[in-house]
C-alpha cells in the first residue's frame, strides 16, 4: 500500500480512545494523517496524544487564527477522510447539511470523488433511533461508506449494536477504500 494522506476526524465519544489505536496503526503502515477533533472529542483524548501519534498539530476550531481556509486545504490534501468515532449528533448534523463547526465545513467542502468513511459509535438506542437510521441512509445515498458497527456491551453498560468497529476492521476498510 502506498503512502496516502488521510484526514481523520474524531467526534465526542468514549470510543475516541480506540480511534487513537486506528491512527497509530495507519501511521505504522506508512500513511500520513492529519487530525481534526471536535471540542467534545478533546474531552476524551487530548491534543498531545493526537499530535504525538501523527506528528501534526490537531485542528479543532473553524475560526482559529491562520487556519481560516483549513476546511478547504485539508480536504484537497486528503486522499480519503475517516470520521471515527462518529456520534449520532454528527451523523444527523451532516445529513442535514449543516456546517456550524470545522467538521461540518470539512464535510461540505469534501471532494466527493475521494472516499469518505464513517465508523459510528453510540448507545444502541441512539443507533436505532429513526433520525439516525434516516441520516445513515441519506449519507450512504450521497456516497459515504459506513464501517459496520459492532454489537455487544457499550460504555454505558447496555448491550446491542452501536459499538465502534474493532481497529483492525477500520484499518482494513480504509486501506480497501484507497486500493
Amino acid at each position: 500500500m502506498s503512502r496516502s494522506n488521510l484526514l481523520f476526524i474524531l467526534t465526542g465519544s468514549i470510543a475516541a480512545y480506540k480511534a487513537c489505536d486506528v491512527i497509530s496503526q495507519l501511521v505504522q503502515r506508512g500513511h500520513r494523517i492529519r487530525t481534526v477533533a471536535t471540542p467534545s472529542a478533546l474531552r476524551f483524548v487530548g491534543p498531545a496524544t493526537l499530535e504525538g501519534l501523527t506528528g501534526e498539530p490537531v485542528r479543532s476550531d473553524l475560526y482559529a487564527a491562520g487556519q481560516a481556509l483549513d476546511h478547504i486545504a485539508l480536504t484537497r490534501w486528503a486522499d480519503a477522510v475517516v470520521l471515527c468515532p462518529a456520534t449520532a449528533h454528527t451523523l444527523n448534523q451532516l445529513a442535514a447539511g449543516l456546517a456550524p463547526d470545522l467538521t461540518g465545513a470539512l464535510f461540505l467542502a469534501h471532494d466527493r470523488s475521494k472516499p469518505f468513511l464513517i465508523a459510528p459509535a453510540m448507545n444502541p438506542a441512539m443507533w436505532a433511533h429513526p433520525a439516525t437510521v434516516a441520516s445513515v441512509e441519506k449519507l450512504t445515498g450521497w456516497g459515504l461508506r459506513f464501517i459496520p458497527v459492532a454489537a455487544g456491551r457499550t460504555a454505558c453498560g447496555e448491550d446491542g449494536a452501536g459499538r465502534l468497529a474493532e481497529p483492525a476492521l477500520i484499518v482494513a476498510s480504509v486501506e480497501a477504500a484507497l486500493a
